[in-house]
């Protein structure tokens, strides 16, 4: 059974950075593209970083220059460090493939950017 867990989410003053972990298991990790969602209250969940099996990356205007996806392939984890952050940024942030597979998401990890 795949399972996706994300941690490292916090309360954080804008401007701050955090690194959010995704731990993976139950899937052949090397073999999948992955991605960061987040979704805010009242919004609809979004991709915010992706990385493809060989470590392309690509990102949403929204974060681009802010937000750094990695993956570590001998752990099965993915890494996401979000620096210059800002009140939008307040989310419940996932990972997932990409595209997302529905059975896949877990609980998410909270990011709130606050003073």
């Amino acid at each position: 059974q795949v399972q996706l867990v994300e941690s490292g989410g916090d309360l954080v003053q804008p401007g701050g950075s955090l690194r959010l972990s995704c731990a993976a298991s139950g899937i052949n990790f090397r073999l999948v593209t992955m991605g960061w969602y987040r979704q805010a209250p009242g919004k609809q969940r979004e991709l915010v970083a992706s990385i493809t099996t060989v470590g392309n990356t690509d990102y949403p205007i929204s974060v681009k220059g802010r937000f750094t996806i990695s993956r570590d392939n001998a752990k099965s984890a993915m890494y996401l460090q979000m620096n210059s952050l800002k009140p939008e940024d307040t989310a419940v942030y996932y990972c997932n493939r990409l595209p997302p597979t529905l059975g896949y998401w877990g609980q998410g990890t909270q990011v709130t950017v606050s003073s």
